[in-house]
């Protein structure tokens, strides 16, 4: 049995009391940093408190009425953002669902092979293939698109092993069952397992957003017109290369806004992320 020690607990909570403070104070700083002009933002010390340029730097954000803007505005980035998140989040999980159920219900040569096949990709990200996948993205006509800025993020070997892992701890009692009532294969996924998998389905959202959510390297590739710009390629675009003067105060308003899709789809969905990671029960 864990002993309960006063001393103990206070000195946890203290341990967690310091790691939010180091890991909010930067939020916090871009918070402030949002509220304020640009020129009260490069004073020595910065202001510390909010100010009172609130609502012109966030409207300026999502006009694109910065000068650091380039032209495009904060709402067609987070635009972008949410159509290939949403592709490659829906992408991965569907496509993994399917290649699970295929190796775990299907009797075909070279099943095994063909499963750490997928689990090998794992050693090639698009960081490693990048210039191959360019190349195939570039003959099929897909740079500046949402096909071609989201479709090669889509396969998932990860989310693929998760959903094979849980397929087999299902009794294989559901599966005769199924196919005494004369469910097919078909029937059977649908009715039977995507109920069973919803846990482990919306854990596996909330990772496979925030992944999509993130993407800088290759959207940043893939997309050669302001148009197409996610918002984290976007905040990048509007620092630009130091020549120019920056409107810092449009820029932290667009990292706020940057947060908040992602830090809102966690809080929403934190007791399925929870459950669908730590639930045993089948």
């Amino acid at each position: 049995m864990v002993e309960r020690r006063p001393a103990l607990s206070i000195l946890a909570h203290a341990v967690m009391i310091v790691g939010v403070l180091l890991i909010a104070f930067p939020i916090y700083l871009a918070f402030i940093a949002s509220t304020h002009t640009a020129q009260e933002i490069i004073q020595v010390p910065m202001p510390l408190r909010p100010g009172g340029n609130f609502w012109g730097s966030y409207h300026a954000a999502l006009t694109g009425g910065g000068r650091t803007s380039g032209g495009g505005s904060v709402a067609r980035m987070i635009w972008v953002s949410f159509v290939i998140t949403f592709i490659i989040t829906f992408g991965k999980i569907f496509i993994s669902l399917l290649s699970a159920f295929a190796i775990v219900y299907f009797r075909f040569p070279f099943r095994n092979l063909c499963f750490w096949l997928i689990f090998i990709t794992l050693m090639l990200p698009v960081e490693v293939r990048i210039g191959p996948t360019y190349q195939v993205v570039a003959d099929l006509k897909m740079i500046n698109t949402y096909a071609g800025l989201s479709v090669p993020l889509i396969a998932s070997a990860t989310a693929t092993f998760l959903f094979r892992q849980f397929f087999l701890t299902v009794p294989d009692e559901l599966v005769e069952a199924a196919r005494v009532d004369g469910a097919g294969p078909m029937r059977f996924f649908f009715n039977i397992l995507l109920p069973l998998s919803i846990t482990s389905i919306a854990a596996l959202f909330v990772i496979q957003f925030i992944y999509g959510w993130n993407q800088y390297l290759w959207p940043l590739i893939a997309a050669t017109s302001e148009d197409m710009y996610p918002i984290v390629v976007g905040i990048k675009s509007m620092i630009g290369n130091g020549e120019a003067a920056v409107d810092w105060n449009v820029v932290m308003a667009t990292a706020i806004m940057a947060m908040l899709p992602p830090a809102i789809v966690v809080v929403l969905m934190q007791k399925w992320f929870v459950k669908g990671l730590v639930d045993t029960e089948k």
